[in-house]
């Protein structure tokens, strides 16, 4: 069943805001390459988170499904639908990340293993939220909603957050490695939170399972 719902699964993935935000984020890392100048670490380091978010709202789109009221009656689980999508999508982020740490000159290169868990945990709190917006709303297309929520929360959330949880601080910080211990639980939260919201919840289950008979007239149960 897999193999017969893989096609038509991939055929349905709305490639265009994913691609999108993946260009986008090569574009802003190869931007000093394309002016002919040579980045310093911090700038290095900006333009490689600009990169990341903007790749994650192009992930924020990802779930995405104008057919979704009608898939939703097929025998086949949300979570293994979910995770048919999702899989050419991992293979590609991990080529749009290997070049976009190739873009960057590695003598000005952030620590690579720090900045991939940086990745990896916003990447993931993406998919979370566009999966929460799934199975909370009604929505067929949670995607511009959920990015544009996305997007406010990664810029407004690190300004309000005291020193002692900062998240986006320098290379070279005496905070860097708590910062990234922080980091790692973002990306276990996200994680955690995506799997939560990937099963169909029981009472829209019950509600498409209940069948609604004119009045004047009986259920099965009763004749």
């Amino acid at each position: 069943m897999t193999r017969e719902l893989a096609p038509p699964a991939w055929r349905a993935l709305p490639w265009r805001a994913p691609a999108a935000g993946a260009g986008l984020g090569l574009l802003i890392v190869g931007a000093p390459r394309l002016a002919g100048g040579t980045p310093d670490s911090w700038l290095a380091l900006t333009l490689l988170r600009a990169a990341i978010l903007a790749h994650a709202l192009g992930l924020a789109f990802l779930l995405d499904d104008p057919a979704r009221h009608t898939t939703a009656t097929v025998p086949v689980r949300r979570a293994l639908r979910t995770v048919l999508r999702l899989a050419p999508v991992v293979p590609v982020t991990a080529l749009w990340w290997t070049a976009a740490l190739l873009l960057v000159p590695e003598r000005v290169r952030p620590p690579v293993g720090a900045l991939t868990l940086e990745a990896a945990a916003t990447c993931v709190l993406a998919l979370a939220a566009g999966a929460a917006a799934v199975r909370l709303t009604d929505a067929p297309a949670p995607g511009p909603s959920v990015a544009a929520a996305f997007l406010f929360t990664a810029v407004v959330a690190p300004l309000l957050l005291p020193g002692r949880w900062a998240l986006l601080v320098p290379v070279g910080d005496e905070r860097w490695a708590a910062a990234h211990h922080r980091w790692a639980a973002v990306l276990v939260g996200a994680a955690v939170l995506w799997g939560l919201c990937l099963p169909e919840p029981l009472r829209r289950r019950a509600a498409a399972a209940r069948i609604r008979f004119p009045s004047g007239t009986s259920s099965p149960s009763r004749t």
